[in-house]
């Protein structure tokens, strides 16, 4: 378990949980300098509760079904490990985008949306810093 310290919690990164490399690579490009993409397919491969509070936000792909369960993701981040960092969710039909709501996603985009707003997410999630 690696310790939080203000160093480590002052670093921007923030999780993407796809296995579209395609898409991986588009975030990759659009980073502003400064900030980090850790790309997963399971929280627990992220780490527990203090090293996933580090991060500042989720980006969650809801037509991911190869690998994770989106919604069973939702549900460990918010209940089980209760969790309060944004996660932001896109694709999916609008049927799994009601269930991920109802688990408590902070946001739904279309999936070509989310690499046009992740300069906004790093900007609001910046800290001024």
């Amino acid at each position: 378990m690696a310790i939080p310290t203000i160093a480590s919690r002052l670093e921007r990164r923030f999780i993407a949980m796809s296995d579209d490399a395609r898409l991986v690579s588009r975030l990759r490009e659009q980073l502003p300098p400064g900030w980090e993409l850790t790309q997963a397919g399971d929280l627990d491969a992220v780490g527990g509760f203090e090293e996933i509070l580090q991060y500042r936000f989720l980006l969650l792909d809801l037509d991911d079904a190869s690998g994770f369960d989106p919604l069973d993701t939702l549900r460990k981040a918010r209940v089980d490990m209760m969790l309060n960092i944004p996660i932001f969710c896109f694709g999916g039909a609008r049927a799994v985008r009601d269930q991920a709501r109802l688990a408590r996603a902070d946001r739904c985009f279309e999936r070509d949306e989310i690499v046009a707003r992740l300069g906004g997410f790093c900007e609001q999630f910046g800290w001024g810093g």
